[in-house]
């Protein structure tokens, strides 16, 4: 137990530097440095997904900061084993209500998708990502900055997005792969 704490607390920690460098990125991006990785397209289903939330937005001193303080309370909290009818054992940062495109305010939520939103627990919210298409980035590399890159290159393409649903899938041995790998599914138009 005292390692998978290690762990989580890791995750923490460099989750808020990826959220601190952010800013960084989009320095870089705005003078172009960033190249186009390719991505795959995947049909997938509706989805179910419940944690814990928070409303932000992608200002340097809005979502770096409160997305942090998200991923230090999913873990140090004990979220995950709070949720109930869990799908799966993948952790979910699901990017969802956006007021526009990726520079207006939305809503995070770190969690698991369910089977059902039956049972919420207090303090958590259910959020319902519908069925779409999305754009699929497989992510893998050096963590955190091959994250940052990703939503650098998502941020710039000109990909048809519908913003009813991105969300990131952290699969159950995550902290432990060498690789670091995880998806990045991005809601595009039909």
């Amino acid at each position: 137990m005292h390692v998978k704490n290690l762990i989580r607390s890791l995750f923490c920690v460099v989750y808020l530097l990826v959220s601190f460098s952010i800013e960084a990125e989009s320095a870089l991006l705005k003078k172009g440095e960033a190249q186009v990785e390719p991505f795959k397209t995947a049909e997938k289903p509706k989805i179910i997904v419940i944690g814990i939330a928070c409303r932000t937005s992608n200002l340097p001193e809005a979502g770096p900061k409160d997305i942090g303080r998200l991923w230090e309370r999913f873990y140090t909290e004990g979220v995950f084993d709070q949720i109930p009818n869990k799908a799966s054992d993948d952790v979910i940062a699901l990017y969802c209500d956006y007021e526009g495109d990726f520079t207006k305010p939305y809503t995070c939520v770190i969690g698991c998708a369910v089977t059902s939103m039956d049972k919420v627990p207090e303090g958590m919210v259910a959020k319902t990502v519908p069925a779409s298409r999305y754009a699929r980035f497989e992510v893998a590399g050096e963590f955190p900055s091959s994250l940052i890159n990703t939503w650098g290159v998502i941020w710039k393409t000109d990909l048809q997005r519908t913003y009813t649903g991105d969300f990131e899938v952290y699969g159950k041995d995550f902290a432990a792969d060498p690789l670091k790998k995880m998806d990045v599914f991005v809601a595009i138009e039909e």
